[in-house]
């Protein structure tokens, strides 16, 4: 049976035999389906160091959002509350003792190409921050959303994530749910879809065709973000689990949590224990689920398995999330 056939099987699998609790409103669950509790294998013995080992993980029931917030979403938050993200504010000196005042103004992480070959060993040969830059206007204060209301909101810090969730009452789901979610009832597989890495010719999820960061071929037919739900569902009925933009979590990050990781409901470590190699002296939140910048010679974040330890108060132009919510 072919892997699209196979999470078609999936998705209608869960609709008969995991039937939603009635306790929440239908509004409340619009655009949400339901995860009923289970067992899997969560990580990978043949991903990266921070993904191993393989190992069995016990959830209960929750609710997530069928696809990551969108700009239009994320837009009646802010008209409703007049939250002011991250991205908005101009920066504390308190926090950039080192850097000039005059430089510190409001802005984000704009993903920008290189036109040729470059160190890849250093992520400022494509990454920029661009004063001015927000989900407002995801390339700098010369781009707005037009025509981007369905795709999903991005230069949002985890602070910003939580906050629109907290609105909607919900919350962010944790690395367990959303791999747990991502995989999509298939066991123990690399990607969401299987074993074999999409083809260029039938794209599974809005990824980099080509090679990163200055070689784009666009077979999926998006340089940047796509409209959520552009490409396949997983086996859970679930959209943009792999690619288009990362997604926030709420754990904690920590290189060797899964060597001694709890068996049920894990969340991660405590802030204070939270450690990244790269950057020893920040405590940092996992993100998961790739972008459309995860290209097969640089990062294969799609995976279902990967993680990335990414500052809660940064924001970039490849960053999203969605909301969980308990039955």
């Amino acid at each position: 049976m072919g892997s699209s056939l196979v999470v078609a099987a999936l998705v209608l699998l869960n609709v008969l035999f995991s039937p939603a609790p009635q306790s929440r409103s239908p509004e409340q669950t619009k655009d949400m389906v339901y995860i009923k509790d289970g067992t899997f294998w969560m990580g990978s013995d043949d991903g990266l160091a921070t993904e191993r080992p393989a190992h069995q993980v016990k959830l209960v029931s929750f609710w997530i959002d069928k696809y990551p917030v969108t700009n239009q979403q994320f837009s009646k938050f802010v008209n409703q509350t007049g939250y002011i993200t991250y991205a908005e504010r101009n920066p504390d000196p308190k926090d950039f003792p080192d850097v000039p005042p005059d430089k510190l103004v409001a802005g984000s992480a704009v993903f920008q190409a290189p036109k040729q070959k470059v160190d890849m060993r250093n992520y400022l040969n494509w990454w920029v921050y661009k004063p001015g830059a927000n989900w407002k206007h995801p390339e700098g204060p010369n781009s707005d959303l037009k025509g981007r209301e369905n795709h999903p909101v991005v230069h949002v810090t985890y602070y910003d994530a939580e906050a629109y969730c907290r609105w909607a009452e919900k919350e962010i789901p944790t690395e367990a749910q959303f791999e747990f979610a991502a995989r999509g009832g298939l066991d123990r597989k690399k990607y969401v879809w299987g074993d074999q890495p999409q083809q260029d010719s039938k794209p599974l999820a809005n990824i980099w065709q080509g090679e990163f960061p200055y070689k784009n071929k666009m077979s999926d037919g998006y340089a940047g973000t796509s409209p959520v739900g552009s490409f396949p569902p997983n086996g859970y009925g679930l959209y943009d689990m792999a690619g288009n933009v990362w997604e926030w979590t709420q754990d904690w990050f920590h290189p060797d949590y899964y060597k001694n990781s709890p068996k049920d409901n894990p969340t991660g470590v405590r802030q204070s224990e939270s450690f990244d190699p790269d950057e020893p002296g920040i405590a940092k939140k996992i993100v998961k689920g790739g972008s459309f910048l995860c290209a097969d010679n640089y990062c294969t974040g799609y995976r279902p398995s990967a993680r990335m330890a990414t500052d809660p108060l940064s924001s970039f132009s490849h960053t999203g999330f969605r909301c969980v919510m308990a039955p």
